[in-house]
């Protein structure tokens, strides 16, 4: 009788997770998204469902609409991709080197965060006009910048680069010297050891980095309306068109306008979380 029992498995028992709450903490999250993010964006879609497919496509088919999407994303991905250039080459210099005024710099790339957007837009029109600081140097030399989508860009690289840099300096921070010591033992270059040992560990970072700031450029108005010229077709940005139709109460409108904003906004970041995960797996060939 004993062997017989013996041979009959035991019910498993039910392991206790080491953190308890799970089923209070997920159903509270979810809770939260839901009354922050998901009913809201429904809302935007629910609104523009009554404009119909017909309605809806001649909204999204309209050239000032069209010319107002390109330039926001146009500009957002240019943006976001110079930040991912400097903001890494910023990082790396508060990262690996001691000089005087380190701390002030470093305390400086959290303006953009803290500075009132109307107050940068203002300060940015300012100095790159024709009669500015700034731009009283460029315009002679046949560059424009104030009213124009260079200004628009402008504008985006000020307020997206600290994203690219809070994101990427911690991970320089963790990245071992030690591996860098032995590319250059072993005869590498310091350009090699740069792109086969450093860059390969803090992609995903540089990404992740790029995707913030690609994502607060998209939506960005207060910074940008005062530095562009807001023209129809050449300088107006897609939230600004989309303020434009809720002034004229036309809110099946503006939220068409913003459906298609949020869907493509979507898609490309869906593309960059993919690009991420790859640049994760591929990360540790790499450094082999």
């Amino acid at each position: 009788m004993s062997a017989v029992a013996a041979d009959i498995p035991s019910s498993p028992r039910r392991t206790r997770r080491v953190l308890p709450g799970f089923g209070l903490t997920l159903g509270y999250s979810v809770t939260y998204l839901s009354l922050v993010v998901l009913i809201p964006l429904a809302g935007i879609f629910l609104k523009t469902a009554d404009l119909g497919w017909d309605g809806l496509w001649h909204v999204w088919s309209d050239s000032r609409v069209i010319g107002a999407l390109q330039l926001s994303f146009g500009t957002a991905l240019a943006a976001g991709a110079f930040n991912a250039v400097m903001g890494t080459l910023v990082a790396w210099v508060l990262v690996r080197y001691r000089f005087p005024g380190r701390a002030l710099l470093d305390a400086m790339i959290d303006l953009p965060f803290a500075l009132p957007t109307a107050v940068a837009g203002i300060a940015l029109t300012a100095l790159y006009s024709g009669n500015g600081w700034i731009g009283r140097w460029l315009e002679p030399l046949g560059i424009k910048v104030a009213y124009t989508t260079l200004g628009i860009t402008v504008a985006l690289v000020f307020i997206g680069l600290p994203f690219v840099v809070r994101t990427v300096q911690p991970v320089l921070a963790d990245v071992e010297k030690d591996f860098e010591e032995a590319a250059a033992s072993l005869g590498a270059s310091r350009w090699h050891s740069i792109t086969r040992v450093v860059l390969p560990t803090v992609l995903p970072s540089i990404l992740t980095g790029f995707a913030l700031a690609f994502a607060r450029a998209v939506g960005e108005y207060g910074s940008v309306i005062f530095i562009a010229g807001n023209i129809p077709r050449m300088t107006e940005i897609a939230p600004l068109l989309i303020v434009i139709k809720l002034e004229e109460f036309d809110y099946a409108g503006a939220t068409a306008v913003a459906s298609a904003m949020l869907l493509i906004a979507f898609a490309l970041l869906f593309a960059i979380n993919a690009l991420q995960a790859w640049a994760g797996r591929y990360r540790a060939p790499l450094r082999g």
